[in-house]
Protein backbone atom coordinates (compact mmCIF):
# COMPACT_ATOMS: atom_id res chain seq x y z
CA UNK A 1 0.00 0.00 0.00
CA UNK A 2 1.30 3.51 -0.92
CA UNK A 3 -0.01 7.09 -0.32
CA UNK A 4 -0.78 9.08 -3.50
CA UNK A 5 -0.31 13.21 -3.48
CA UNK A 6 -1.69 15.06 -6.58
CA UNK A 7 0.73 18.43 -6.32
CA UNK A 8 -0.32 21.13 -7.81
CA UNK A 9 -1.91 23.39 -4.88
CA UNK A 10 -1.66 19.96 -2.74
CA UNK A 11 1.85 19.76 -1.74
CA UNK A 12 2.92 22.43 -4.14
CA UNK A 13 2.36 25.82 -2.86
CA UNK A 14 0.58 27.03 -6.40
CA UNK A 15 0.82 25.82 -9.88
CA UNK A 16 3.95 24.42 -10.95
CA UNK A 17 3.16 25.07 -15.09
CA UNK A 18 1.80 28.54 -14.31
CA UNK A 19 5.43 28.98 -12.32
CA UNK A 20 7.76 27.70 -14.98
CA UNK A 21 5.98 29.63 -17.60
CA UNK A 22 6.61 32.91 -15.24
CA UNK A 23 10.35 31.47 -14.88
CA UNK A 24 11.01 31.18 -18.25
CA UNK A 25 9.29 34.27 -19.42
CA UNK A 26 11.93 35.86 -17.18
CA UNK A 27 15.12 34.36 -18.66
CA UNK A 28 14.21 34.21 -22.15
CA UNK A 29 11.54 36.59 -23.63
CA UNK A 30 11.47 35.11 -26.97
CA UNK A 31 8.44 33.28 -24.83
CA UNK A 32 6.35 36.28 -25.16
CA UNK A 33 6.25 35.73 -29.04
CA UNK A 34 3.87 32.51 -28.06
CA UNK A 35 1.41 34.61 -26.29
CA UNK A 36 -1.30 35.53 -29.45
CA UNK A 37 -1.27 31.60 -29.37
CA UNK A 38 -1.86 30.83 -25.91
CA UNK A 39 -4.78 33.39 -25.93
CA UNK A 40 -6.61 31.94 -28.82
CA UNK A 41 -6.17 28.91 -27.00
CA UNK A 42 -7.96 30.18 -23.58
CA UNK A 43 -10.17 31.38 -26.21
CA UNK A 44 -11.34 28.41 -27.87
CA UNK A 45 -11.51 26.05 -24.94
CA UNK A 46 -13.93 29.12 -22.92
CA UNK A 47 -16.04 28.45 -26.20
CA UNK A 48 -15.98 24.75 -25.65
CA UNK A 49 -14.34 24.75 -29.41
CA UNK A 50 -11.42 23.02 -28.52
CA UNK A 51 -10.77 20.40 -25.51
CA UNK A 52 -8.01 20.97 -22.52
CA UNK A 53 -5.38 18.83 -24.89
CA UNK A 54 -5.74 21.32 -27.07
CA UNK A 55 -5.53 24.10 -24.17
CA UNK A 56 -2.52 22.94 -22.96
CA UNK A 57 -0.45 22.32 -25.74
CA UNK A 58 -1.03 25.73 -27.16
CA UNK A 59 0.24 27.29 -23.39
CA UNK A 60 3.01 24.65 -23.78
CA UNK A 61 3.93 26.09 -27.41
CA UNK A 62 6.26 28.48 -25.39
CA UNK A 63 9.10 25.65 -25.04
CA UNK A 64 9.82 25.70 -28.29
CA UNK A 65 11.29 29.09 -27.42
CA UNK A 66 13.85 27.79 -24.55
CA UNK A 67 17.14 26.33 -25.97
CA UNK A 68 18.35 24.45 -22.66
CA UNK A 69 15.04 23.19 -21.18
CA UNK A 70 16.83 20.44 -18.98
CA UNK A 71 18.76 23.32 -17.38
CA UNK A 72 16.11 25.86 -16.98
CA UNK A 73 13.73 22.64 -15.49
CA UNK A 74 17.36 22.15 -12.99
CA UNK A 75 17.05 26.26 -12.23
CA UNK A 76 13.47 26.25 -11.98
CA UNK A 77 13.54 23.65 -8.36
CA UNK A 78 16.53 25.23 -7.52
CA UNK A 79 14.54 28.17 -6.97
CA UNK A 80 11.07 26.59 -6.23
CA UNK A 81 11.63 23.94 -4.61
CA UNK A 82 10.68 25.80 -1.51
CA UNK A 83 7.33 25.76 -2.43
CA UNK A 84 6.85 22.30 -1.54
CA UNK A 85 5.03 22.10 1.69
CA UNK A 86 6.45 21.75 4.90
CA UNK A 87 3.45 19.26 6.32
CA UNK A 88 4.31 16.88 3.10
CA UNK A 89 8.53 17.35 3.26
CA UNK A 90 7.54 15.81 7.16
CA UNK A 91 5.36 12.94 6.49
CA UNK A 92 6.51 11.74 2.99
CA UNK A 93 7.88 8.12 2.85
CA UNK A 94 9.82 6.16 0.35
CA UNK A 95 7.23 4.49 -1.20
CA UNK A 96 4.76 7.75 -2.19
CA UNK A 97 3.63 8.48 -5.55
CA UNK A 98 3.01 12.02 -7.12
CA UNK A 99 0.05 11.96 -9.66
CA UNK A 100 -0.03 15.26 -11.48
CA UNK A 101 -1.78 16.74 -14.66
CA UNK A 102 1.64 18.61 -15.20
CA UNK A 103 3.97 17.82 -17.05
CA UNK A 104 6.50 14.88 -16.91
CA UNK A 105 9.34 16.34 -17.68
CA UNK A 106 9.02 19.39 -15.05
CA UNK A 107 7.91 16.85 -12.42
CA UNK A 108 10.32 14.33 -13.06
CA UNK A 109 13.40 16.00 -11.28
CA UNK A 110 11.52 15.83 -7.98
CA UNK A 111 11.97 11.82 -8.26
CA UNK A 112 15.79 12.05 -6.64
CA UNK A 113 14.82 15.74 -4.72
CA UNK A 114 12.21 14.37 -2.87
CA UNK A 115 13.13 10.07 -3.41
CA UNK A 116 9.81 9.81 -4.63
CA UNK A 117 8.15 8.56 -7.61
CA UNK A 118 5.81 10.72 -10.27
CA UNK A 119 3.08 9.78 -12.99
CA UNK A 120 2.61 12.93 -14.70
CA UNK A 121 1.13 14.04 -18.08
CA UNK A 122 4.10 13.05 -20.69
CA UNK A 123 4.54 16.74 -22.98
CA UNK A 124 7.21 16.87 -25.11
CA UNK A 125 9.80 18.98 -23.98
CA UNK A 126 10.91 20.60 -27.45
CA UNK A 127 7.36 21.31 -28.76
CA UNK A 128 4.58 21.33 -26.06
CA UNK A 129 2.76 18.97 -27.70
CA UNK A 130 0.98 16.25 -25.17
CA UNK A 131 2.24 12.56 -25.60
CA UNK A 132 -0.34 10.97 -23.40
CA UNK A 133 -3.72 12.11 -22.60
CA UNK A 134 -3.94 14.33 -19.84
CA UNK A 135 -3.10 12.86 -16.51
CA UNK A 136 -6.55 14.10 -15.12
CA UNK A 137 -9.76 12.64 -13.61
CA UNK A 138 -10.07 9.10 -14.54
CA UNK A 139 -6.52 9.01 -16.47
CA UNK A 140 -5.09 9.33 -12.89
CA UNK A 141 -6.51 6.33 -11.86
CA UNK A 142 -5.90 4.94 -15.21
CA UNK A 143 -2.35 5.51 -15.10
CA UNK A 144 -2.07 4.62 -11.25
CA UNK A 145 -3.29 0.86 -12.40
CA UNK A 146 -1.22 1.01 -15.13
CA UNK A 147 1.93 1.34 -13.03
CA UNK A 148 0.81 -0.60 -10.36
CA UNK A 149 -1.75 -3.08 -12.01
CA UNK A 150 -2.48 -4.75 -8.38
CA UNK A 151 -1.25 -1.81 -5.77
CA UNK A 152 -3.36 -0.24 -3.47
CA UNK A 153 -3.71 3.31 -2.50
CA UNK A 154 -3.90 3.75 1.13
CA UNK A 155 -4.29 7.35 1.19
CA UNK A 156 -4.84 9.95 -1.09
CA UNK A 157 -4.60 13.76 -1.10
CA UNK A 158 -5.48 16.80 -3.42
CA UNK A 159 -6.49 19.75 -2.70
CA UNK A 160 -10.17 19.63 -5.16
CA UNK A 161 -12.65 16.94 -5.02
CA UNK A 162 -14.02 17.38 -7.99
CA UNK A 163 -10.84 17.28 -10.24
CA UNK A 164 -9.60 14.03 -8.33
CA UNK A 165 -12.97 12.22 -7.65
CA UNK A 166 -12.09 9.05 -9.33
CA UNK A 167 -8.82 8.94 -7.05
CA UNK A 168 -10.83 10.24 -3.74
CA UNK A 169 -13.19 7.22 -4.54
CA UNK A 170 -10.58 4.63 -5.18
CA UNK A 171 -7.97 5.06 -2.24
CA UNK A 172 -9.26 3.33 1.33
CA UNK A 173 -8.62 7.23 2.70
CA UNK A 174 -8.78 10.40 1.25
CA UNK A 175 -7.83 13.76 2.62
CA UNK A 176 -8.77 17.19 1.16
CA UNK A 177 -5.62 20.22 1.57
CA UNK A 178 -6.78 23.63 1.69
CA UNK A 179 -3.61 26.28 2.79
CA UNK A 180 -1.95 23.24 4.19
CA UNK A 181 -5.16 22.38 6.47
CA UNK A 182 -5.75 18.45 6.09
CA UNK A 183 -9.52 17.15 6.54
CA UNK A 184 -10.08 13.66 5.89
CA UNK A 185 -13.14 13.14 3.69
CA UNK A 186 -15.34 10.73 4.38
CA UNK A 187 -16.63 8.62 1.58
CA UNK A 188 -20.35 9.20 2.13
CA UNK A 189 -19.73 12.46 1.01
CA UNK A 190 -18.42 11.78 -2.46
CA UNK A 191 -21.81 10.38 -3.56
Amino acid sequence: MINVYDFDGTIYNGDSSVDFYRFCLMRNKKVLLCLPIQIFGVVLYLFRIKNKTYLKEKFFSFLKKMDHIDDDVKAFWNEHEKKIAPWYLEQKEKTDLIISASPEFLLKPLEKKLKVEVIATKVDKKTGKLNSLNCHDVEKVRRYEEKYPKGTIQKFYSDSIQADRPMFVYAKEAYLVKKGTIQKVRKDDLK
